[in-house]
């Protein structure tokens, strides 16, 4: 809980600008309207919150998870044992995630508003499941994404623990944890934009619904392929430096409290 919980602190705050610039090139009304590199820590104290249990809650899951499945560098079933896990993870640690984020995104599309405004202007006009608007389209990008991320994250360490003949340091582990993300954040990028549509639609429209299919075929039809990959610049860079903290983080975090 406390290793997962550090590193996902750790990478939300420092790379928050990049992901502030990755929503408002996501955004319907454009990067500029948006908002463009004004106020780029708008919506931070949404993410201040609930960046501890978020990543608390998504180790703690998968842990456990792989804990009571085969696993092992020997075990063929290993990298199933890791989408699992991984899913698992992602699925409960969504329920903290998609408020959190809800409310940051719409903060970083109007800096104008404070984070306290947005939070109580979604619960008055959209009740407890406006705050979960965009659950469904956020775990449909986090299963495939955590699918790529984490069988490759743990391949990548193996593969290394047996070339140099020991375990990985935690660098090390950062290292491919780097590789891993980046990757996975590239082919998982339009339902990240299709997620962010979602969020940020306005109550009563076609978006607000949550229907992924029809978001990722409205942005096709008026943008085409530039459009379902908005942001994948800023978000590859910033998963792969949040890769980098975050797991290296975790592992080094871990190490010290076990």
């Amino acid at each position: 809980l406390k290793a997962g919980g550090v590193a996902g602190v750790c990478v939300d705050l420092v790379l928050f600008p990049l992901d502030t610039v990755k929503t408002r090139l996501q955004s319907p009304q454009g990067f500029r309207k948006a908002g463009g590199f004004r106020g780029i820590y708008a919506g931070v104290p949404s993410t201040a919150i609930g960046s501890f249990p978020n990543a608390a809650a998504f180790f703690i899951t998968y842990e456990n998870v792989k804990s009571v499945l085969p696993h092992g560098s020997s075990s063929y079933l290993s990298p199933v044992t890791h989408m699992v896990a991984s899913s698992l993870g992602e699925v409960v640690a969504c329920l903290i995630r998609v408020p959190s984020e809800v409310v940051k995104q719409r903060a970083q599309v109007s800096p104008s508003s404070s984070t306290l405004r947005i939070l109580s202007h979604t619960l008055y006009h959209e009740g407890i499941q406006g705050l979960y608007r965009g659950y469904k389209s956020t775990v449909l990008r986090e299963i495939p994404f955590s699918l790529v991320q984490f069988p490759l994250w743990e391949s990548l360490k193996d593969l290394w623990s047996w070339k140099q003949n020991h375990v990985v340091d935690s660098w090390q582990s950062a290292v491919c944890g780097a590789f891993a993300g980046g990757f996975a954040a590239a082919v998982t990028t339009p339902l990240d934009v299709a997620k962010t549509r979602i969020m940020l639609a306005k109550a009563g429209s076609s978006n607000a619904s949550g229907n992924v299919l029809a978001a990722l075929g409205g942005i096709w039809r008026t943008q085409g392929l530039s459009g379902l990959f908005a942001g994948v610049v800023p978000r590859m860079a910033a998963i792969s430096l949040g890769g980098f903290i975050f797991l290296g983080t975790y592992e080094k975090a871990r190490q010290l409290l076990l």
